[in-house]
């Protein structure tokens, strides 16, 4: 089951490679660490279900040391998921969910009420008659509003992918297609 990589070009691993550092930079901009992202980008580009650490060590052509810290912080986050078979020793990572960005949205849910919350105390320490009072005050209007906006985002995305998928299927099966 696990460790299924086809076997690959020279030239796809190095097509690999070059979008891996690519997308992980945009990612490190962002605040996820170098190597985590590193990880992340290339579980999400490469072809396989899942990695061994030493898999992912070879693919990303670093130490496996390397490797142990960034997954545990991707697991913690929910941007992969462990597993291991039963009588294994191995754990083998793979994306957290087939629709990763919803999943990984969602799980970003309780850092927006978090944000919520403190703009809240916030407005109700510095008071909505001064300069500040009123940035912080748009702050948390903001949150809520992205907050309550996100599940309907969700929704509309799900039914995005949804025929999306369905295009990509119907093109995959149409006659004369090689």
């Amino acid at each position: 089951m696990y460790g299924t990589t086809p076997k690959s070009t020279s030239a796809h691993d190095d097509a690999v490679l070059r979008f891996v550092e690519r997308f992980a930079l945009l990612l490190n901009e962002a605040g996820l660490p170098r190597m985590s992202a590193r990880v992340f980008a290339y579980v999400l580009a490469d072809d396989a279900e899942s990695y061994s650490a030493r898999e992912l060590a070879e693919g990303l052509r670093v130490s496996p040391a390397a490797i142990s810290g960034a997954v545990r912080m991707l697991v913690q986050a929910g941007m992969l998921a462990k597993e291991r078979d039963p009588g294994s020793r191995v754990d083998h990572y793979r994306v957290y969910d087939d629709d990763v960005w919803s999943a990984i949205m969602l799980q970003r849910r309780p850092v927006l009420d978090r944000y919520e919350e403190v703009m809240a105390e916030g407005v109700a320490q510095l008071g909505r008659d001064r300069r500040g009072g009123r940035r912080v005050e748009e702050t948390l209007e903001f949150y809520r509003f992205m907050n309550e906006d996100l599940l309907l985002l969700i929704e509309r995305w799900r039914e995005h992918r949804r025929r999306w998928l369905e295009q990509q299927d119907d093109a995959a099966t149409e006659p004369g297609q090689d």
